[in-house]
C-alpha cells in the first residue's frame, strides 16, 4: 500500500537555502508545504516558484510554523498517512527522508528523528551551545524516563494520526523536546536513524545568537520538568 506523505518545512529568512531544500526532497512525497514565518526576505517567492505550497504564519516561532503547517492539513479532504518535518536551511539533505519514512512504512514504527551523529555531521555544523543542550536534555530524558534518544534533531517522520494524539501545544524553541517527551509518555515505537547534517546556508536564528540559545535551553528545560512531574 503506497503511503501518503507530506513534510512541514518551518522558514524564516532562508531565501538562499529553500529551493534546494525543496529541489533535493525525493518524489515520493505527495505535497512540500513550507510555512514562511514572517520573512523579510524573498523566501515565499522563491519557494513557491520552486513548487512548494506556501503558507504564511505571522507569529514568529518555529512552533507557531509547525503549528498553521498541520492547521492546514486538517482542513485537506484526504489526510496523509506519513507527515516530515524538515528545516529550510539545508543544513539537512532532504535525500535522506526516504530513510526516516522507511521504518514507519516498512515496521510500523509510529515516530522516527533524524539523528545528526558526530560522524556524519560536518565540523561546526552544531554549535557547543547545541551540542551540549542536545546532551543534557538526552540525558534528563533518559533518566526520567528510560529514553534512548541521543539527539533533538529537526528532521523527524511521523505517522499522521499520532502526531494529531499529542495535541502539540510549543510556539517556540520547545517543538522538537515536546514532541519527543510525548513519544515517550504514549508509549508509541520510536527510532533514531543517522543522518548526515552540515553546515547551513545562512545563520541560524536560534543557535546562531545567544538570546536565542538560552531561550531554547530554557524551553527544552522546562519540558522536561513539567513532564517529569505529570501523571
Amino acid at each position: 500500500m503506497n503511503k501518503t506523505i507530506k513534510v512541514i518545512i518551518p522558514a524564516y529568512n532562508e531565501e538562499n537555502a529553500i529551493v534546494k531544500v525543496i529541489q533535493d526532497i525525493p518524489s515520493i512525497v505527495d505535497e512540500i508545504i513550507v510555512v514562511d514565518n514572517n520573512s523579510s526576505d524573498q523566501t515565499a517567492k522563491n519557494a513557491r516558484e520552486a513548487g512548494a505550497k506556501v503558507l504564511t504564519e505571522l507569529k514568529r516561532g518555529y512552533g507557531y510554523a509547525c503549528l498553521k503547517g498541520m492547521d492546514y492539513i486538517k482542513t485537506l479532504s484526504e489526510k496523509p498517512d506519513i507527515i516530515v518535518f524538515l528545516d529550510g536551511d539545508y543544513s539537512d539533505y532532504p535525500e535522506e527522508l526516504l530513510k526516516l519514512v522507511g521504518p514507519i512504512i516498512k515496521n510500523n514504527i509510529d515516530f522516527v528523528v533524524g539523528s545528526r551523529v558526530s560522524k556524519l555531521r560536518e565540523d561546526g555544523a552544531m554549535t557547543i551551545p547545541q551540542i551540549f543542550g542536545n546532551w543534557l536534555a538526552t540525558s534528563l530524558m533518559s533518566l526520567f524516563f528510560n529514553s534512548k534518544f541521543k539527539d533533538l534533531g529537526p528532521f523527524r517522520a511521523i505517522k499522521y494520526h499520532k502526531l494529531l494524539a499529542l495535541q502539540m501545544e510549543d510556539k517556540t524553541y520547545g517543538w522538537t523536546v515536546e514532541m519527543q517527551l510525548k513519544v515517550l509518555k504514549n508509549n508509541y515505537s520510536y527510532l533514531e536513524i543517522p543522518v548526515k547534517y552540515r553546515n547551513r546556508i545562512g545563520v541560524s536564528k536560534v543557535s546562531g545568537t545567544m538570546k536565542g540559545a538560552i531561550f531554547a535551553g530554557i524551553k527544552i528545560l522546562h519540558w522536561i520538568v513539567k513532564y517529569s512531574f505529570k501523571k
